[in-house]
C-alpha cells in the first residue's frame, strides 16, 4: 500500500454553506498527519487545467464561518469525456497527489469515481442544499438553506396576514423535495408540493377552500422548483379558483450566507473522517451521517440508490395545516 503524501480537495456542483468548513477540515487533518494539502480551483475544470494551490494551515484560517467556497466551483462538460478524465487523473498523479476529496453531490461523486478507476484514492463528502444523497441523513448546507428559506417565509407570513392573501413560495432543491418539505413543516404551511408526490390541483384548491371555511384569513403554499414554476401554479389557481395569489421565488439566496453550527460541525466531522480513511489507503467511499455517527459507504450508493422523503413529514403538513 503506497503512502499518501499529498491530498487534494475540490468543491463541485452548486455551492452550499459549510463547504469552506469541509475544505478547512480536510487541509488541517492532512497537515496533522504530516501530509501536504492541495486545493483544486474551480472543481473538475481546475483538474483539467492543473489549477492547484498548496493549502497551509493559515491558508484555511478564518474561513470556517464563510459561505460559498474559497476554491470556487464550476460545471465541466469536458470532464464527461474519457480522454479528459485521463488528463485530470494524470495531472493529479504528476503533481504527486495520491488522494482526492470531492465535496459536492451525486453527479460530482460519479466524476470522482472515474478518477478512482484511474489510480487515485477518492472520497466523496456530501455537500448540497438539496439533501438528496442516499445513505446520509444530512448533507452539508441543507440545514442552513432551510433556516434561510424559513426566515423569508416567516416574513412573508407577516404580510400575508396583513393583506388576507395566499402566498406561493418557490424554494430550491433540484429534483427533490427535502428542502421544501422541511420549510413547509417549520413554516406552518397549508400545503407543500414536491416532485416525489403526484400533484393534484383540485386537492390543493379543496384544502385552501376548507381552510377558508375554518376561518383562515391567509394561506401559504411551499413549492419545490422541480415541479413547476411558481408563476405557472399561480395562474392555474387564479383561473380555477379565483385566488389572487402572490408569488415569491427565493432562488439562489438559499445557497449563500454563513453556515449554521450544524453544518459547520457536520463539515468538520466529514472532512476529518475522509482524510483519516484516505491516509489509511482506502478509496471509493463517501462520508455519511447515520444516527449521529460518521460512516463510510460505497461511493456508488449516491447515484445507484434513491433517497426518499419521510411520509410522516408529508402527513404533518396535511394534519397541521388545517
Amino acid at each position: 500500500m503506497a503512502t499518501v503524501k499529498r491530498i487534494a480537495v475540490l468543491t463541485s456542483g452548486g455551492d452550499s454553506p459549510g463547504m469552506n468548513a469541509a475544505v478547512r477540515a480536510v487541509a488541517r487533518s492532512a497537515i496533522s498527519k504530516g501530509m501536504e494539502a492541495v486545493g483544486v480551483m474551480r472543481g473538475f475544470e481546475g483538474l483539467l487545467d492543473g489549477d492547484f494551490r498548496t493549502l497551509g494551515a493559515r491558508d484555511v484560517g478564518g474561513i470556517i464561518h464563510r459561505g460559498g467556497t474559497i476554491l470556487q466551483t464550476a460545471r465541466s462538460n469536458r470532464f464527461l469525456e474519457p480522454q479528459w478524465q485521463d488528463r485530470a487523473a494524470g495531472n493529479l498523479l504528476e503533481a504527486g497527489v495520491g488522494a482526492l476529496a470531492v465535496i459536492g453531490g451525486g453527479g460530482s461523486f460519479q466524476g470522482a469515481m472515474e478518477l478512482q478507476k484511474r489510480g487515485l484514492a477518492v472520497a466523496g463528502i456530501p455537500g448540497t442544499i438539496d439533501n438528496d444523497i442516499a445513505g446520509t441523513d444530512l448533507s452539508i448546507g441543507f440545514r442552513t438553506a432551510v433556516e434561510t428559506a424559513l426566515d423569508a417565509v416567516m416574513r412573508l407570513r407577516d404580510t400575508a396576514s396583513s393583506h388576507d392573501r395566499l402566498f406561493i413560495v418557490e424554494v430550491m432543491g433540484g429534483r427533490s423535495g427535502f428542502l421544501a418539505l422541511d420549510v413547509a413543516v417549520a413554516g406552518g404551511a397549508e400545503a407543500v408540493i414536491v416532485p416525489e408526490v403526484q400533484f393534484s390541483l383540485g386537492r390543493l384548491i379543496d384544502r385552501l377552500h376548507e381552510a377558508r371555511r375554518k376561518g383562515k384569513t391567509h394561506s401559504l403554499v411551499i413549492l419545490a422548483e422541480g415541479v413547476m414554476p411558481a408563476q405557472g401554479l399561480r395562474d392555474r389557481i387564479q383561473d380555477t379558483a379565483g385566488y389572487d395569489a402572490r408569488v415569491t421565488v427565493l432562488g439562489h439566496i438559499q445557497r449563500g450566507g454563513s453556515p449554521c453550527a450544524v453544518d459547520i460541525i457536520l463539515a468538520s466531522r466529514m472532512g476529518s473522517a475522509a482524510v483519516e480513511a484516505l491516509a489509511s489507503g482506502r478509496g471509493g467511499f463517501m462520508t455519511a451521517l447515520q444516527e449521529n455517527r460518521i460512516e463510510l459507504l460505497d461511493l456508488s450508493l449516491s447515484w445507484e440508490t434513491r433517497k426518499y422523503l419521510d411520509p410522516e413529514m408529508m402527513r404533518l403538513v396535511e394534519v397541521l395545516g388545517v
